[in-house]
């Protein structure tokens, strides 16, 4: 089973802030922890959202929306990939995971859908283009 965690964003997050150098060493320990484990499969910090834009779909019209956005609740500001058994695995890493911010913060753990979810829509062929597309990415990084 794989699970995005993300990271809320906060007005710390959203402000540029960067974290500082003990932060980053308690996140450092616990991504190697998590490296270790084999359950680390993707992590990424995120600027702020007045880097950011959004694309907004009205049937076939699209409007982009720069940033900054303002519900700092909807945010998020990272996000880790794990590889683990249960959901119950999930939320114990995260629960070892160092304070992100300063104060109060929030860590959201969301399973990704696997092909069997897709039941019979996704067909034979389309399950066989999404393993192309997997190869292609883990190959060229998505390029070529």
């Amino acid at each position: 089973m794989r699970f995005m965690i993300l990271v809320k964003g906060n007005k710390t997050s959203e402000s540029g802030a960067l974290p500082d150098e003990k932060l980053l060493k308690e996140m450092t320990r616990y991504n190697e922890e998590l490296v270790k484990a084999g359950v680390l499969l993707a992590m990424e910090g995120l600027h702020p959202t007045a880097k950011g834009a959004r694309v907004k779909f009205s049937g076939k019209e699209r409007t982009v929306v720069d940033g900054p956005f303002t519900e700092s609740k909807e945010l998020i500001a990272g996000f880790w990939i794990f590889k683990v058994k249960s959901r119950e695995e999930a939320i114990e890493w995260v629960k070892r995971c160092p304070n992100p911010f300063e104060g109060e913060s929030e860590i959201e753990i969301r399973q990704i859908f696997e092909a069997p979810d897709f039941g019979d829509a996704l067909t034979p062929e389309l399950q066989r283009a999404e393993e192309r597309m997997r190869a292609q990415i883990e190959t060229y990084g998505g390029r070529g």
